[in-house]
Formats: structure tokens, C-alpha cells, sequence
């Protein structure tokens, strides 16, 4: 997860707030993704209603030119300590709701946990030759943390999505093969086959992640 600097906090104590209201021109609009960019920043530090009401005040007093309560250059250091350690301790939550996730899926009937760690479970057997690493699939997905926070969703952007097979993630390369066309299986992909430590987008470091996955057809 990106570190979390002073001059982001500088950043946002600098924005002003606009009412709450939809934005409605292109201005409005762009400094309130400003505020949602911001916002995925600070989740690192998993913000409680009361701290975020304090968040509030410091920006209230920034914009507004009032007296800090604190000293910005002091508490430098105690905003990264702060961020350290409620990274630590989600990534924590995160492992063990992973370690948990895993067993449970690996008990469902039927389910298969391959070498690498991948859980496999069949929900629809399809017909035909099952893909190769080579060639291209096409295929409807839907992909989830494991809070059940979905990130991800071809079905709700309405087009399936065709990639060659060995250009993604380690764990479709090998859940895929597992598949035939017109079959669905659900996908429980440990970090190291998935995006690892490096994380992408709304996917954190080291997170276990799955998928649901319905192979539409294959390219040789």
C-alpha cells in the first residue's frame, strides 16, 4: 500500500468543500475525485465515524486559517506511525480471514486444492476440449476480496472479456484449464498466484482473492 505523506495530508486540507449536492460542472466533478482519491488513500488508516469527524476538524481549520491544535512538522512522524500500524494490523485481519476462507472453500463438496493453492470448485460442468495455456479464451467473471467486497465484474460492465491464457494471473492459468467451454467454476486464488505483494488497483497487497469464472469459448 502507498505510504501516506505529509503532503497528501497537506493536499487535502487544502481542498475546499462543496455542498452536499451531486457536482455538477466539470470543475465540481474533478475536485470531488479528488476527494474519492484521497479517500483511498487514507483507508489505510480505517477511519472510525469519531477519528474521522477529527479528520474533518484539521481540514475545517486548514481551509479556514484557525489555529492548529497541533503542530503539522511534530506530528509528521506519528501520521506515519499511525499508518504503519493500521496497515499491519488490517493486513493482519486480512490474512486470517484468508487462511479461514481457504479451508472453507477447500471442504466444499467437490472442491479441489491444486499443488499450488488454488481451491477449485466446479458449479456448472461444461462440454468439450478444455483450453490450453496457448491458446485464447473468452470468458464472464466476477471477482471479489475476501470480505466479499466485489472489484471487479465483467457481467456488470455487460461484455465478456478474451485474453490469451498465459498472459494473466497464475491461478486463471491454471483454473482455466480445469474448465471446458460452457462451464462455470469458482476460483479461490491465494496472493502468491494472484497479484502478490505488489497488489493492483482496488486489490491490496498480499490478498487472497475469488473469482467466478464462466468460460464462453476458446481460440485455438
Amino acid at each position: 500500500m502507498r505510504r501516506l505523506t505529509l503532503a497528501l495530508l497537506i493536499t487535502l486540507v487544502a481542498i475546499p468543500a462543496f455542498a452536499a449536492e451531486a457536482p455538477k460542472t466539470e470543475e465540481q466533478k474533478t475536485l470531488y475525485a479528488i476527494g474519492l482519491y484521497m479517500a483511498r488513500q487514507l483507508s489505510v488508516f480505517s477511519l472510525t465515524p469519531a477519528e474521522l469527524d477529527l479528520v474533518k476538524q484539521g481540514m475545517s481549520d486548514g481551509v479556514t486559517g484557525a489555529k492548529p491544535l497541533v503542530d503539522l512538522e511534530t506530528y509528521q512522524k506519528h501520521v506515519q506511525e499511525l499508518a504503519t500500524a493500521r496497515r499491519n494490523a488490517q493486513e493482519g485481519k486480512l490474512a486470517a480471514a484468508a487462511k479461514e476462507l481457504i479451508a472453507k472453500a477447500a471442504k466444499e463438496k467437490g472442491a479441489i486444492t491444486t499443488k499450488s493453492g488454488m481451491v477449485y470448485l466446479s458449479l456448472k460442468v461444461g462440454n468439450g476440449a478444455a483450453p490450453a495455456t496457448s491458446d485464447k479464451v473468452k470468458v464472464h467473471y466476477r471477482g471479489t476480496l475476501v470480505d466479499g467486497t466485489e472489484f471487479d465484474s465483467s457481467y456488470k460492465r455487460g461484455e465478456p472479456v478474451e485474453f490469451a491464457l498465459n498472459s494473466v494471473i497464475p491461478c486463471w492459468t491454471e483454473g482455466v484449464q480445469m474448465m471446458k467451454p460452457g462451464g462455470k467454476a469458482r476460483l479461490v486464488c491465494p496472493a502468491a498466484i494472484a497479484y502478490g505483494e505488489r497488489g493492483v488497483g482496488p486489490i491490496p497487497p498480499n490478498a487472497t482473492l475469488v473469482f467466478e469464472i464462466e468460460l464462453l469459448g476458446v481460440t485455438k
